[in-house]
């Protein structure tokens, strides 16, 4: 009897640099928690120095998947997120892509219930799970999108502990809402995400502009703006370990300070001048009267300086006549 293999419903795209353990252990989740319809998987190795690729290349990571298909591209150095991404999107052909970090693993019945909800609904681009960290405690992925000087002040000054935790989570998103339902959402984080082919197509892929951070905000926002949805679905569960990458290539002070040129250089892109002048304005005092009260209470302000710094940078690049040029 003649055995037919049936063309992969879903690509898993994991891009990898230097993962070791943790890209193991994601693998491993995957083949012990697999979606129900056919997949491939395919790993992005970002010209990783440990023995990630060595490991990768090995017979135990596509005996993990059996008839699964288990492919892997070799970039000879770090490409980044989004370009490394996208050369795996457009390298499959499945109709769901599902991109998921390899410092993240996957649980009973999660990939499953990401492509129920996405098949929900026609417009719907991209559902995201509810992510856990290390320790099970709960991971905050789902923020308004864009910023807005309303949303920094309340949240910066403190002002969102006169309003009633309902409101505030459902005005705020981020660490006042519990994540506890199922509903659309400005943005999801891009540690995993569940996304039509169709609306790849349509919106495109990551920016490649980013390196790292900020491409999944920007992806977001660019999907919503084509007039497709974002679900956030908590009945999907990813543990999410955090960042462990990153810190091998920079300390917590230089990472923070790429986040916010980032997240700088997205709403450059993305937004009016004017709201960008104006969001880097209240992120400056914000950031200034962050300080000073640690100062008051003789609390150290290293970690808020670099904040400050770049937020000052930010108001000064924002308000320059260069800034124009970086529209798209």
């Amino acid at each position: 009897m003649k055995v037919i293999k049936l063309e992969p419903e879903l690509s898993v795209i994991i891009v990898n640099w230097n993962g070791g353990e943790l890209l193991r252990q994601c693998l491993r989740s995957l083949a012990q928690y697999p979606p129900s319809l056919a997949y491939e998987v395919i790993v992005v190795d970002n010209g990783s120095t440990d023995e990630s690729l060595k490991w990768l290349e090995s017979p135990e990571p596509g005996a993990l998947f059996g008839e699964t298909p288990f492919r892997i591209i070799k970039n000879a150095d770090n490409h980044g997120f989004a370009k490394a991404n996208n050369q795996a999107i457009a390298a499959s052909d499945s109709p769901m892509v599902f991109l998921l970090n390899s410092d993240a693993d996957v649980t009973a019945g999660a990939i499953d219930t990401l492509i129920a909800t996405l098949r929900s609904e026609p417009r719907i681009g991209a559902v995201g799970p509810r992510l856990l960290n290390t320790d099970g405690t709960l991971q905050h992925s789902v923020w308004r999108n864009p910023p807005t000087v309303r949303e920094i002040l309340l949240n910066g000054l403190g002002v969102w502990r006169l309003l009633p935790k309902y409101v505030r989570g459902e005005l705020l998103l981020g660490g006042h809402w519990d994540h506890d339902r199922k509903r659309e959402v400005p943005m999801l984080f891009g540690a995993a995400v569940l996304a039509r082919r169709a609306m790849i197509d349509e919106v495109g892929a990551l920016d490649e502009r980013f390196h790292m951070y900020s491409e999944d905000i920007e992806w977001c926002l660019r999907i919503v703006r084509g007039g497709w949805s974002l679900m956030f679905d908590p009945a999907a569960v990813v543990r999410h370990h955090g960042g462990q990458s990153a810190l091998k290539r920079w300390t917590s002070s230089e990472k923070r300070r790429l986040q916010l040129d980032t997240y700088f250089q997205f709403q450059q892109y993305a937004l009016p001048r004017r709201q960008v002048i104006a969001n880097q304005l209240a992120n400056y005092l914000v950031a200034c009267g962050q300080k000073a009260w640690r100062l008051l209470r003789g609390s150290p302000t290293a970690d808020i300086q670099v904040v400050l710094d770049a937020h000052r940078d930010h108001l000064k690049r924002a308000l320059s006549k260069e800034a124009a040029t970086l529209r798209r």
